[in-house]
Order: structure tokens, then sequence, then C-alpha cells
């Protein structure tokens, strides 16, 4: 998994609450187990027409955020089912952190393994970052995991607050097999005593 460190880039507001994971990666998309290109799916029932054109009013179709890095979204982002091709859906298309004001568990959960950092913020907060997102392309934001702030183009900043361990395995580029392989030696030398002591098995 790629580090996090400090991510800076265009900001896409998404003035919706309540998108739930079928919203952000349709049912249709689910087949694979792969990581890999489910961005074109992202959003997909918001993004294309029924005749499989996009929708230029959608947000992620408008030349200013074609490329963008970062979601500001609304209240509780990523509830419903827990599907785990949210995130990756997510990761594909180019963002790596979402910004709101609270999540769904188990989809705030699976971020963290797929190297998207969710940063949950006030209301008062998140209408200022709506505020800058909607400068489109003239205006980029920064986020820095290291110093857990989000920085606007005029120079302000808005703390966030993330547990240390999370904090952590996104610095380090840790999902739960990397955050194993720290403990390789370790487990190593277990294996080997083990088995010396009980060579039978």
């Amino acid at each position: 998994m790629e580090k996090f460190t400090v991510l800076e880039g265009v900001a896409a507001p998404l003035k919706m609450i309540n998108v739930d994971t079928d919203m952000i990666i349709p049912k249709q998309y689910l087949k694979t187990v792969k990581r890999t290109g489910l961005g074109k799916g992202l959003f997909a029932e918001k993004r294309y027409r029924d005749d499989g054109s996009e929708n230029p009013d959608f947000v992620l179709n408008k030349p200013a955020y074609r490329k963008a890095k970062i979601l500001i979204a609304d209240d509780n982002f990523g509830c419903g089912s827990s599907r785990e091709h949210a995130p990756w859906a997510l990761k594909d298309f180019g963002i790596s952190c979402v910004i709101s004001t609270s999540f769904g568990d188990i989809f705030y959960n699976n971020c963290f393994k797929n190297g998207i950092l969710p940063i949950a913020v006030s209301p008062h907060d998140l209408e200022k970052l709506f505020d800058d997102a909607e400068r489109g392309a003239n205006a980029t934001l920064t986020v820095d995991l290291a110093r857990q702030e989000i920085r606007g183009p005029d120079g302000g900043a808005v703390k966030f607050e993330i547990d240390e361990h999370r904090k952590h395995t996104l610095l380090n580029g840790l999902d739960d097999i990397g955050l194993t392989m720290v403990k390789s030696a370790k487990i190593g030398s277990f294996e080997q005593k083990a088995k010396a002591a009980r060579p039978w098995v």
C-alpha cells in the first residue's frame, strides 16, 4: 500500500447526504475481486445517463473535477452495505481522501485498509471546505496527515483528529498484511522454536 503523507489536489464538492456504498459503486460492478478498473463505475448511476453517455451535471464529469484527488461530501458518507469495492472504486478513480462530518462505520474502516484517508470535520469546517472546493481547479487543498490539518488555497487551516494507530498505518503504507510482515522476524523465530520443540508437527 502506498504511503499517505501529504496530498495536494483538487477537491470535488458532493453536496449529498447519506451517500451509500451502492451509490458509490453499484452492484453490477461487484463481480470482480480486483482492485483495479472500478474507477469507471464510481457513482455510475449519477455519472452516466441511461444511454451510457456522461451526465454533464454530475460533479466528477465537470472539467475542473475530472482529476479530483479529494472528495468533500455531506453527512453520513459511505453508509449502507459493507462492500469493500466502494473504497476500491474511489482509489481507482484517483481519490485518496474523503472529507465529511460523518461516515458509515464499515466504509470508514475499509478506507484505512485501502490507503484512503477519511476525515471527519465539524459542519462549520465542512462548509468552509465546500466553499474552497467550489472554486474548482483554481483552488487546491493540501491534506497533511502528519500535522493533521487541511490547508486551503487562502492559507487557512482546518485541524482534524485521527486515531494514532490508523495514522501510523497510513503514514507507513501498512495494510493488515503489511502490519503482519513488520513482525516477520519474530514470526520466523517462533516457527523455528516451535519446529524444534515439536518436529512431528
